[in-house]
């Protein structure tokens, strides 16, 4: 299977190397390639994109500031010539970081750990449902969404709290929200995310999930309300 993707660098140079690498790959699938960021919106809004190869300095709308823009994530590998920016990428969970000049070897092992996450990511079992992919203790995992009870704020961390047990996430709460189907988690908190199938009682402050209580914030309480009854 290959994956869709876009080529986003407002230098001319620079998309004619990405896109001709991209062309070069077996794995890939090139929808097009945008010299901003604003006709990379709307390509992404009309079309399935699996990845992006984005640069992040643009003129008017960084690639920062796309991809705040988007509902739906795809899946990311930035292109800089600036190395400073890779912890500021790490934060929008990136799948790589490629900094210019870019090597078809390295191009490659970026693309490779693309479509392998993908296939993790999608790859779902009728017994236990969808699932998602987290990094933990510097290891992929593969974890089912009917299997997650709730998403703790912890530190510069979240905490992902299962059945089985809690894995320790570098993530931020609002980058890890964007990663679950809103229809099933609810942001209840700043500092929770909720499975509204697993909540087996709730009131005007709390939602209880087995014998745990998940505070819930004032000022989103009707919101609350109407996600677990609709639920």
């Amino acid at each position: 299977m290959k994956l869709n993707c876009i080529v986003v660098d407002d230098s001319a140079i620079q998309r004619i190397t990405i896109t001709k690498l991209v062309n070069e790959s077996t794995l890939l699938n090139l929808i097009g390639d945008f010299a901003n960021a604003l006709e990379a919106k709307n390509c992404i809004n009309n079309n399935t994109i699996d990845l992006i190869f984005l640069d992040i300095e643009m003129p008017l709308i960084n690639g920062f500031d796309l991809l705040d823009g988007l509902k739906t994530k795809p899946q990311i590998i930035f292109i800089t010539s600036k190395a400073d920016y890779a912890v500021k990428a790490f934060d929008y969970e990136a799948t790589d970081f490629l900094q210019k000049p870019i090597s078809k070897e390295r191009f490659n092992k970026a693309v490779k750990k693309a479509t392998e996450m993908h296939a993790l990511r999608y790859e779902n079992h009728e017994d236990q449902g969808e699932s998602i992919v987290i990094k933990s203790n510097l290891k992929k995992l593969k974890v089912y969404l009917s299997r997650i009870k709730w998403i703790e704020a912890y530190g510069d961390y979240i905490k992902v709290v299962t059945d089985d047990e809690s894995h320790l996430v570098l993530s931020t709460m609002k980058g890890f929200e964007k990663e679950l189907p809103s229809g099933k988690f609810i942001r209840v908190h700043k500092s929770y995310i909720i499975n509204l199938d697993r909540v087996e009682k709730f009131n005007s402050k709390f939602a209880e999930i087995g014998t745990t209580k998940i505070p819930l914030s004032r000022n989103k309480k009707e919101e609350i309300v109407k996600a677990i009854e609709n639920s």
